[in-house]
């Protein structure tokens, strides 16, 4: 069978040194973007009042960065074909960096949406270009260190952002979370402008249907899981607008593609068993990194009084759980069983979240820090042997696409992991709350605390009873966050049994010798 895939992207790894220069160059790019999309989080506030927002639409600037950076991923491949990876990945970066300067300089809410969408779709590209790079650049035998590698900036740049950027903000302004960005991409782009090494181009016809049909469905759903909370989903005729646009234009995307002559992706890798289910592992990834980052912060600075700065240097044992993994699982990918890997790593997640359950309401760090160890064991377990096992046996010419779908499902992923447990946490504060008041009448007070019928409610009866209603709103709220880690729980474990469906492959990395038999 004819392959257009140019030889030496499989066969000719380059030379150790170049290697390590051009795995720096597009390490540094894939941090750039990771970081971008957590780091802005922490300094919403000041922007709101810097650009004379308010509190609902402030919330552009993180939703028209993650919409424009969800259409422009799937073309990542096409466009990697058309004009090259290496022309691509440098535009990339140099489109990304430019934006970043852009969203610095904004003077007005409508500038900062346009910029951030700008980062957003530039941005879209730099992480499936640079997964791909590394597979081609590293022999078979180098893939899990390499995916190691890769997935150390993926998993540690969301961690990492909310710390910097809440230093740079308290620091300096919230223009210092952009500007950052300034020196990191010029090295970025000269490293790889002079060692990155060239791929050859081929012409493939471009689905422009396809690709409106998902760019259509990718964005009503984004809008959707962004925007539900705020306008009370379903009761919301916006809403309920996304939540069609999404479902009928994913629909005839999926009739489409198996209809079409020359659909978007090419049908071939979604009948491959790894890669189909590393597509659903991936979603399920995102939805552990995401949303847990989402509910631990405030839960740390809401509820147990944490500084932003604080709560972020909690959360970072995860990342340092993470590095260690990943170090070992570069190791043993390609040694043994790269499915038991991801199983322990399931599991491990698993038990992380079944310690975070039993959080107290009044406890000391070392709970937090030890389950964020255990969570970023079991993280960096599942993503590196994952990523292997899903590249396995597909043929190189796939590996940009493939990189840019596997990247998509932990976005959305995320994304709907994000929606779930915010609405959840919502919803289950309401019924704790509604339980917790049933049971309180001026009979069970002083069982509860003394004092407070001693002293509080003949003085003060309505003061004492806000300070009751109070205590019963952080109780509910810490009842609800409890529950949301037990659904995550369920959740993860409930992903082991996609395992038996995976084929363990070749050892190494089965995609460079597909090549060599075509």
């Amino acid at each position: 069978m004819a392959d257009n895939t140019p030889a030496h992207i499989a066969t000719h790894p380059l030379p150790t040194g170049e290697r390590v220069i051009v795995t720096i160059g597009v390490m540094m790019a894939v941090l750039l973007q990771v970081l971008d999309t957590t780091i802005a989080n922490v300094a919403l506030p000041h922007m709101q009042a810097s650009l004379s927002a308010s509190q609902d639409t402030i919330n552009w600037v993180l939703t028209s960065y993650i919409v424009a950076s969800a259409i422009a991923l799937p073309i990542s491949g096409w466009l990697a074909d058309k004009v090259g990876r290496k022309r691509l990945l440098l535009v990339s970066v140099v489109g990304f960096t430019v934006a970043s300067v852009l969203c610095a300089t904004a003077t007005s809410l409508t500038e900062m949406v346009a910029f951030r969408a700008l980062q957003g779709i530039s941005g879209a590209f730099i992480v499936p270009l640079a997964q791909a790079t590394l597979f081609d650049i590293n022999p078979r035998e180098k893939h899990g260190q390499a995916m190691a590698l890769f997935g150390g900036g993926v998993m540690i740049g969301p961690i990492l952002g909310p710390v910097l950027g809440g230093w740079l903000t308290d620091n300096y302004n919230w223009r210092w979370v952009f500007l950052v960005n300034l020196p990191v991409g010029i090295i970025c782009a000269l490293l790889m402008l002079r060692f990155m090494p060239k791929t050859e181009t081929h012409q493939r016809k471009f689905d422009m249907f396809g690709f409106a049909l998902l760019a259509i469905a990718l964005g009503a759903l984004q809008l959707f899981l962004d925007r539900g909370e705020q306008q009370d989903w379903l009761s919301s005729w916006e809403i309920r607008l996304e939540l069609g646009f999404a479902i009928g234009a994913a629909w005839m995307f999926v009739v489409h593609m198996a209809t079409a002559d020359q659909p978007l992706f090419e049908r071939k890798m979604f009948a491959d068993r790894n890669f189909a289910t590393g597509l659903v592992f991936m979603a399920v990834t995102g939805v552990l990194l995401l949303a847990g980052l989402a509910l631990l912060p405030p839960l740390l600075q809401n509820l147990y009084g944490y500084s932003v700065l604080q709560s972020g240097f909690l959360t970072a044992p995860r990342g340092v759980g993470t590095l260690i993994s990943m170090l070992l699982a570069g190791r043993l990918t390609g040694k043994i069983d790269s499915r038991l890997l991801v199983g322990i790593g399931v599991v491990l997640m698993g038990v992380s979240l079944y310690m975070m359950t039993g959080f107290a309401i009044e406890q000391p760090s070392r709970p937090v820090i030890m389950s964020g160890v255990v969570q970023g064991l079991g993280l960096g377990l599942i993503f590196v042997p994952l990523q292997s096992l899903a590249f396995e046996t597909l043929l190189p010419r796939m590996r940009t696409t493939a990189a840019a779908l596997l990247n998509l499902s932990r976005n959305i992923g995320g994304s709907i992991g994000i929606s779930v447990v915010s609405t959840q946490l919502v919803r289950m504060t309401q019924v704790s709350h509604a339980d917790l008041a049933a049971n309180i009448t001026q009979q069970t007070i002083p069982t509860a605390d003394p004092t407070i019928l001693q002293t509080a409610i003949p003085v003060a009866g309505p003061a004492a009873l806000a300070y009751i209603n109070m205590m019963i709103n952080k109780q509910a709220l810490f009842i609800a966050y409890l529950d949301d880690f037990k659904l995550m729980m369920i959740v993860t474990l409930s992903v082991l049994p996609l395992l038996l469906f995976m084929k363990r492959g070749n050892q190494g990395g089965g995609g460079a010798q597909h090549v060599a038999m075509d």
